[in-house]
């Protein structure tokens, strides 16, 4: 099943159609990439006949704390307003299937760099199934970028700003013939990919690095690292060196867009055995039947859409 956007966005509160949403051309949104979001997965049960939104009130959280950092001033949509309009757009666009969703707060019309306000908002809908990769597994590229640092913009934050460096990794990955590309700090350590977060499986443990690592405050990272220890797998966050790439028995990438997404390759390099391994199998298929509801565990994680 391909791709495909809902026939309704919701921009500044209104339901709107597809079509008919739109920012100034001039709003500093454009000119200066004052925009934060979040991406938001809704996963459909089949047996329930239930849309469930994956950790909405965490996602909500860290777009607070991502519009206080890129000081995005005050608007009217707080949380609960957000929660509801989610819910609201998702049986606007009859959603019975997997959706992907992003909302995004920004700084509208016509303003300088330094501008705060007013504060524009939107929610996208999109129909996006699961991928080949997520199932088969992806090869990654070293990247020649160096991961953005904590000191020359926030990575913690998720703006659109800093996913300019995530570009450039992943389309000369792509032009070198890989699939996705893995970013490095300026330390030489391992990051994150472009728009995801890393685990190696070393020694039948997952380990990943540890959040002095300029990475993104991953909600789908937090997630794994929960339920590998629910599977008896404690995680170790720490530093890793670029030559444990190649020594890991597992790899995969995370995040709401990628959801777990085995790497199968490295620089060429096979990992592991070459194919999805058991730890990252495991992993994805609790994280899954946990995202739809099959697994009733922490149901605190998930928001019926259809009550």
């Amino acid at each position: 099943m391909a791709t495909r956007n809902g026939d309704y966005m919701i921009q500044n509160g209104r339901l709107v159609p597809f079509a008919e949403a739109r920012i100034h051309c001039l709003s500093p949104a454009v000119t200066s990439a004052v925009n934060v979001f979040e991406g938001i997965r809704a996963y459909w049960n089949d047996e329930q006949e239930q849309l469930h939104v994956f950790r909405l009130d965490e996602h909500l959280a860290r777009l607070d704390y991502s519009a206080k950092v890129m000081r995005i001033g005050a608007h009217p949509w707080d949380r609960d307003a957000l929660r509801e309009m989610v819910c609201d757009l998702l049986r606007a666009n009859a959603a019975r299937e997997s959706v992907h969703m992003r909302i995004h707060l920004y700084v509208d019309e016509d303003g300088f760099m330094t501008a705060t306000e007013p504060a524009g908002m939107f929610i996208s809908c999109v129909f996006r199934p699961r991928t080949r990769q997520s199932m088969e597994g992806c090869t990654a590229q070293v990247s020649s970028w160096t991961r953005l640092s904590d000191n020359s913009g926030p990575p913690r934050v998720k703006s659109s700003a800093n996913y300019f460096n995530g570009r450039l990794a992943a389309l000369q990955a792509r032009q070198d013939g890989y699939d996705n590309a893995i970013l490095l700090t300026a330390s030489g350590h391992v990051c994150e990919g472009p728009g995801a977060c890393i685990f190696l499986i070393r020694d039948g443990r997952p380990v990943t690095p540890d959040r002095s690592q300029h990475i993104l405050e991953s909600i789908t990272r937090d997630t794994l690292i929960r339920l590998a220890a629910e599977m008896g797998l404690p995680t170790e966050e720490r530093a890793i060196g670029r030559t444990e790439l190649y020594a890991a028995e597992e790899a995969f990438f995370c995040g709401t867009g990628n959801e777990v997404t085995p790497i199968v390759a490295i620089d060429g390099l096979p990992v592991g055995s070459g194919g999805v391994g058991p730890i990252t199998a495991a992993l994805q298929d609790r994280y899954f039947a946990l995202a739809s509801g099959r697994d009733p565990a922490h149901p605190d994680w998930r928001t019926p859409v259809y009550v």
